[in-house]
């Protein structure tokens, strides 16, 4: 007669958030009410954004809060916790994070690129915090249940005629292009 529960891990995240080289927002998913109104966030996100944009630092304080981030071409990647939380548990959060993103732009971590598989991004936020609790930190794993695999990187033998002669003529598209 023994009984198993389930207990999730602490909440270590308050928000998760995405900014162009502008401040302006992208992405965010915030996971308490640390910022009750859109005005809080939006403020908050903005001061965010002026102390972390162009400094070499990885982690600040910002507002009572422990603030780990991430740059990339023109975008900046934020996990917030609270100020007590390790740091290197959010550092982690992040990484997974920026690398799931890599995965489902294929490696073209930017602005346009983040834009066009939004709905990617956003469902592997889900995938791997839930109210703020980390369920998952790697990447493929996490990138593999949101995304579909692209025909292109199926193996040759395991592709249909049609998929073949598809990325053939896509090669070659390219090829005209450049």
């Amino acid at each position: 007669n023994t009984r198993f529960e389930y207990v999730a891990g602490p909440k270590i995240n308050k928000s998760l958030i995405i900014l162009d080289n502008n401040g302006e927002r992208v992405l965010s998913k915030y996971y308490d009410n640390h910022f009750a109104t859109l005005k809080d966030k939006t403020d908050f996100e903005a001061n965010l954004f002026k102390k972390t944009y162009q400094t070499d630092f990885e982690i600040i304080a910002c507002q009572g809060l422990t603030v780990c981030y991430k740059s990339s071409v023109d975008l900046l990647f934020y996990v917030i916790g609270s100020s007590d939380e390790n740091e290197l548990i959010l550092v982690s959060t992040l990484n997974t994070f920026f690398d799931t993103v890599s995965v489902i732009v294929r490696k073209n971590v930017e602005k346009k690129a983040v834009f066009d598989k939004m709905d990617y991004i956003i469902l592997a936020a889900d995938e791997f915090i839930e109210e703020g609790v980390l369920m998952e930190n790697e990447s493929e794993n996490i990138a593999g249940r949101v995304y579909p695999k692209p025909e292109q990187d199926i193996p040759l033998s395991e592709q249909t005629m049609t998929q073949v002669l598809q990325n053939a003529r896509e090669g070659f598209k390219w090829t005209l292009l450049r």
